[in-house]
């Protein structure tokens, strides 16, 4: 049994190893020279940890990463608190931890497990230009004009997917009027400003930045996103500047602006939306991660739903008979949980950016009413989330 898996991401290497435990051989074929990741951070919530747990990999993962001790909502100019929940007790309520980690880390965590239990498997400057089948198998075709063949083809080849484009059609996301802007600083250049040790996320009218630590607490993480028009351009690596980052967040809390003054680089990118797909497979062939259900980042689920995605897609190929039927089956299991993200992810864009001392009040007052009265009830309300364990399903 072989699978074909155009991408060398986080959603390409995890499948890989997804793959692998359940007895398939894998090549990877990625675009890129090497593996690796334009420094920033990601979250991994307890749902995507059980699945590096079931790989073995967890230990590993949580070496590199970073355990957040609390999750905080405040204002972005004075740096009032609004809600503060611990996340002490995360591990036993929801079944695994709550991590920080840098994408560099975590791709250099799935690479070394790749490459020790599957040597060769991964394929660098090799694009992916389309993919054929036919009753035997399927293949992806290459840009020098070769084939790679196996029993099916994954597409895990990120927002721009070759693979949906053929399978689907021309992309048409939905401009939301956002631009993010990201970056990352040692924390010895920050002082007393420095982020606490919690993941915070800062409201402002029109716009809003979370920020949180990474690497044993070493790195200090910043993504802002800012409500405006004149910029459209959704490449994750192109570089804005420091003048312009600051002007965005003038006026707000130190914290914010000393690690804006600080970066070395300033990475922004717009935001698009793109609804729900309603099929992401096609005979042999199917989607994986932000190929088939980019997500904005307002959840912090992107790379999560994609390590989900790669355990019930092997575990139905293990499972279910015949190919066809176990994508299908795969497609149904995943797809409504998926779009409800999605969907999540869009109502917290709205509600992170109040305008009037009226919005203000009717959302961000009920948050510090529970924060007194009730102060687990942000954790129940992500129970449908981070409780969830593809691996038992």
């Amino acid at each position: 049994m072989r699978a074909v898996i155009a991408g060398g991401g986080i959603g390409g290497l995890n499948a890989a190893l997804c793959f692998h435990k359940f007895g398939w051989d894998v090549t990877i074929c990625e675009q890129a020279p090497a593996l690796g990741e334009i420094g920033a951070g990601i979250q991994i919530s307890p749902n995507g940890m059980k699945v590096l747990r079931a790989l073995g990999i967890d230990k590993q993962i949580e070496a590199v990463g970073f355990r957040p001790r609390a999750t905080q909502f405040r204002m972005g100019q004075s740096g009032q608190p609004i809600l503060t929940a611990s996340m002490a007790g995360y591990e036993e309520t929801f079944g695994a931890p709550y991590l920080h980690i840098h994408r560099a880390d975590l791709i250099g965590v799935l690479q070394e497990a790749v490459d020790d239990r599957m040597p060769g498997a991964v394929r660098t400057d090799a694009a992916v230009t389309g993919y054929g089948q036919n009753e035997n198998e399927a293949w992806v075709v290459l840009a020098d004009g070769s084939r790679i063949a196996g029993d099916i083809v994954i597409g895990a080849d990120g927002i721009r997917s070759t693979i949906r484009a053929q399978m689907i059609g021309p992309d048409d996301p939905d401009f939301t009027g956002n631009v993010a802007w990201r970056a990352v600083v040692p924390i010895e250049k920050l002082g007393r400003n420095a982020p606490l040790p919690v993941s915070s996320a800062w409201f402002g009218e029109g716009k809003h930045a979370v920020t949180y630590l990474l690497r044993g607490g070493k790195l200090a993480n910043f993504v802002g996103v800012v409500e405006r028009d004149d910029w459209t351009n959704e490449s994750w690596t192109e570089q804005g500047s420091r003048a312009d980052a600051l002007t965005d967040f003038a006026g707000w809390h130190p914290t914010i602006t000393t690690l804006l003054e600080q970066a070395d680089d300033h990475y922004r990118w717009a935001l698009f939306d793109r609804a729900p797909l309603d099929r992401w497979v096609d005979g042999r062939v199917a989607l994986l991660g932000d190929a088939c259900h980019p997500m904005l980042p307002f959840m912090a689920q992107g790379a999560v739903q994609a390590i989900e995605d790669g355990y019930v897609l092997a575990h139905h190929l293990a499972q279910d008979d015949g190919y066809v039927a176990a994508l299908t089956a795969y497609f149904d299991a995943r797809h409504d949980r998926t779009a409800r993200v999605q969907a999540a992810a869009r109502a917290n864009m709205d509600m992170f950016h109040q305008r009037t001392t009226r919005g203000k009040l009717a959302t961000y007052g009920p948050m510090w009413v529970a924060d007194k009265i009730k102060p687990d009830l942000a954790a129940q309300k992500l129970a449908w989330l981070y409780g969830h364990d593809v691996t038992t399903v």
